[in-house]
């Protein structure tokens, strides 16, 4: 998988022909390509990741984006992979300097809640629908759902360990408050509640599922 600042450090490297325009490697065509279709994804979402929007961006025929992406359904799903991957890194590094777990989850719910990262919920949402008729975006898109649950599994039970969370199955647990945290940023791109009522909700059920008193998540 190539980032996006790997894409344009590969980019970067072109060589130039007689005419003085870049002739790129393969390597660095494909990388052009992934950056192209990263970068649209996060500005219009996942279905406006096509063959013509992308050969625009790069600045090139459809066809030379063609010979060097012959798949848009793997092009698609890599933008996808690329973005979300770089949102769960965020909140790995957050657990890393939270030790405490009712503050970790807290802050978590807050930073996923807070309305800033609109881009990526749009690209999980058009995920899930454009993942029935793409196979290869289905299979990343299954593999981040678990490894979001996987990091909110941890995150529970380091919780379990230190008695400050009465959960009996934290796998569970993570799965419904994953769902939970998907379907209130779903209802978010439509303006459904503000952000601190949306919060608000959230931070009730996930005290309720963690064994917490009632507003541990909710004070300041």
């Amino acid at each position: 998988m190539i980032n996006f600042w790997e894409a344009y450090r590969l980019a970067g490297m072109a060589s130039k022909d007689s005419a003085g325009r870049a002739r790129l490697s393969g390597e660095q065509r494909r990388a052009q390509i992934a950056a192209a279709a990263e970068r649209i994804a996060r500005e219009q979402g996942l279905s406006a990741v096509t063959l013509r929007a992308v050969a625009a961006s790069v600045g090139v025929g459809s066809a030379l984006v063609a010979h060097h992406a012959p798949s848009m359904d793997d092009v698609v799903a890599g933008a996808f992979d690329t973005i979300v991957a770089a949102e769960l890194s965020d909140l790995e590094r957050l657990r890393e300097r939270s030790p405490d777990s009712v503050l970790l989850v807290r802050e978590l719910l807050r930073t996923l809640l807070d309305g800033t990262r609109s881009d990526v919920t749009l690209v999980w949402v058009q995920s899930w629908a454009l993942g029935r008729r793409n196979e290869a975006l289905a299979e990343r898109v299954r593999a981040q759902m678990d490894a979001w649950t996987a990091l909110l599994e941890g995150i529970i039970r380091d919780g379990v360990n230190a008695d400050t969370f009465r959960v009996d199955d934290p796998v569970d647990v993570a799965a419904q408050v994953l769902g939970m945290i998907d379907g209130l940023n779903a209802h978010a791109l439509v303006s459904w509640r503000d952000a601190d009522a949306r919060i608000r909700l959230m931070s009730t059920a996930v005290e309720a599922l963690l064994g917490l008193r009632p507003g541990e998540l909710t004070a300041p």
